[in-house]
């Protein structure tokens, strides 16, 4: 079954270029397709166009009927005095319209019974129970903890919010809707790698349809089943993930580039021969008429086009040689902020050449700790000492520019006290050409200011590069190029990041800021996460404390009397039963957590749970009068 039919669509938003140009493809009901594209591709202009936002020129957009269809950046407009709890409850409107008429077919049953208003109570039941009525209260808690939305938060006015803020909790009620054709726009933009984690647990237990566009590369190779890329307002298709599209896409360059090669060599030679026979055929008619019959061959060849490859950034950090052993060594250190400990009683040492990920939730201190070591901020107490040969180099999650007022080529004069022609040497190596470089450093993206931030850093000599989240916000092609400089950098390295990707791709060692203190795992991120997976499998395996209660099956030997065996043989048979029951009910949770995108799955799991509980009740009855009997 196909959910979404994209037909010939076409959108200008100027007269004579086309960003969409007769775009056309088709989704599968339950399909996970990643929309793939460089900036200004018309990615999002493509989900504005889905979902009503923006109209085409020409084309059709038509979706399976009956199916709903959400977007992540499409916030709706609430009352200025919303909650964040008001916002994701907006979610249940229609379960809780449901509701409250249940409530009212209730009351008129109680005053007078009616075969039509059973029927109509019996239809609303049904109705409610599979759109998840009585689950309402479990997925919220599920999603508002899955994405770390606290409940402080969930008290604080909408309105005040942050944009990345507004972005989770707006995320969060897309989830909660039950939406069946789920548009997702950078959705992991604002999320710790957590929850990042936690939503692709989510996506790929989802049962509809999802599109989605994204620069998280680690992302996309775990939820996307196909790549749909858009190039020069068309698609392209590509089948399997992130990783095998990257494949996919190189070969078939080099098979074009082949092809074309091949062609020119071809028509190069027929031109030769063309030549040639035109010069015998002077004098030769029958000669001349073969030329001219080769050169029409020529000319009806179908040609292919020379690919073109993205231009690659040649980066490279200039290196200082570094003497000695030690990096830094960090004795005692500790912050608190606000009456908050951030950490306290860190020790550590570096040595030279490590490459290390400094990983943890928002707001645990990550950046803090980085200015620490920088001396931009001071510690409440221990101290860090440093090499003596060491020299560092910083690339801060937020790029500041003394004068943003200053064009490109100035800002290199200036800063970098060079010469006008090495000055535009080093910008055209950053792809920065042209009238380019008398752009002002305030009209830059965040990705074109990392770029030049970078440019500037690369002539200096270091042995410490230190990153606080240095692909943020960029697209992949921006990743790339910082990925190439690292790659090629031997010196020590240090970085916060939730580029899960990027983190995999460099880290030989993880250090975990979480509880106030750092955890130092000496190995690289897929390591890193087996150990974290075994030690979950370790705590899940571990035997639960068990609940304190008045009475318990075996807290207490009956008393024999009159030597009833058969009865303590049927007392001992139902404690029994009671113990397998307990594991029968305790396996539903797990069950249940998995099943949370599934709606009917998860109600067949709560109805067989509440049996089982209901059995288990009546086992513990029965426990409890054979012991009394036993007793009497």
């Amino acid at each position: 079954m196909i959910d979404l039919i994209v037909k010939d669509l076409v959108k200008s938003f100027d007269a004579d270029d086309n960003i969409l140009d007769g775009l056309s493809f088709e989704v599968q009901a339950g399909e996970r397709v990643g929309i793939m594209g460089r900036n200004g591709a018309g990615k999002t202009t493509l989900f504005r166009i889905l979902t009503g936002e923006i109209g085409c020129d020409s084309g059709e957009v038509t979706f399976a009927p009956g199916k709903k269809v959400g977007l992540i950046s499409q916030i709706p407009n609430y009352p200025a005095d919303y909650t964040v709890e008001q916002v994701l409850r907006t979610a249940f409107r229609e379960l809780e319209k449901w509701k409250a008429q249940l409530s009212q077919l209730e009351a008129q049953m109680g005053e007078q019974p009616d075969r039509a208003v059973l029927a109509q109570y019996d239809t609303l039941t049904d109705r409610f129970t599979t759109g998840g009525g009585y689950e309402m209260e479990v997925d919220l808690q599920k999603v508002v903890n899955g994405l770390n939305i606290p409940p402080e938060m969930r008290q604080r006015q909408f309105s005040m919010l942050s944009g990345g803020e507004k972005t989770r909790v707006n995320l969060a009620r897309l989830l909660l809707e039950k939406t069946d054709i789920l548009l997702l726009d950078e959705p992991t933009n604002h999320l710790d790698m957590k929850s990042v984690e936690w939503l692709e647990e989510y996506i790929l237990r989802f049962k509809g349809t999802v599109l989605t566009i994204s620069h998280d590369r680690y992302f996309l190779d775990r939820i996307v089943q196909r790549i749909v890329e858009l190039r020069g307002g068309k698609a392209e298709f590509y089948t399997g993930n992130y990783s095998a599209y990257v494949v996919e896409k190189q070969a078939r360059f080099d098979l074009q580039l082949k092809q074309y090669e091949q062609e020119q060599a071809k028509l190069k030679q027929l031109g030769y021969t063309v030549e040639r026979m035109k010069g015998w055929g002077i004098n030769n008619r029958s000669l001349y008429r073969r030329a001219m019959s080769i050169q029409h061959r020529m000319e009806r060849i179908e040609k292919t086009e020379r690919p073109v490859q993205e231009k690659q950034l040649k980066l490279r950090f200039e290196e200082k040689d570094f003497f000695g052993d030690e990096v830094f060594t960090i004795r005692d250190l500790g912050k608190s902020f606000d009456g908050k400990t951030l950490f306290d009683h860190v020790d550590l040492e570096v040595k030279g050449g490590e490459r290390i990920a400094l990983l943890g939730d928002n707001g645990t201190g990550k950046s803090t700790f980085l200015k620490i070591l920088l001396g931009e901020t001071l510690a409440d107490h221990g101290r860090i000492r440093f090499g003596p040969t060491v020299k560092t180099a910083y690339l801060p999650q937020i790029i500041h520019f003394d004068h943003p007022e200053r064009t490109l080529y100035d800002t290199m004069l200036y800063e970098k006290n060079c010469t006008p022609q090495v000055a535009r040497d080093r910008l055209g190596a950053f792809l920065f050409q042209g009238e380019d470089v008398f752009k002002t450093v305030s009209t830059l993206s965040g990705g074109e200011q990392s770029r030049l931030r970078l440019c500037m850093l690369m002539d200096e000599k270091i042995n410490l590069l230190i990153l606080d989240e240095p692909t943020n916000h960029l697209d992949i092609a921006s990743r790339e190029w910082i990925e190439s400089a690292v790659e090629d950098y031997e010196g020590t390295l240090l970085f916060v990041s939730h580029d899960r990707y990027f983190v995999d791709r460099f880290a030989t060692r993880i250090w975990v800021l979480e509880d106030g203190t750092i955890r130092d795992y000496r190995c690289g991120y897929e390591k890193y996460r087996s150990i974290l997976a075994h030690e979950a499998e370790k705590a899940k395996a571990a035997p639960a404390p068990k609940a304190e209660k008045t009475e318990k099956p075996k807290a207490e030997k009956p008393k024999q009397k009159g030597g009833d065996k058969a009865l303590e043989k049927k007392l001992r048979a139902v404690e029994r039963e009671v113990e397998k029951q307990e594991a029968l009910v305790a396996g539903f949770d797990p069950q249940i957590a998995a099943a949370a995108s599934d709606y009917q799955e998860l109600t067949r799991l709560l109805q067989e749970k509440e049996a089982a509980e209901a059995k288990l009740e009546e086992l513990m009855e029965q426990w409890e009068q054979l012991s009394l009997e036993l007793e009497s």
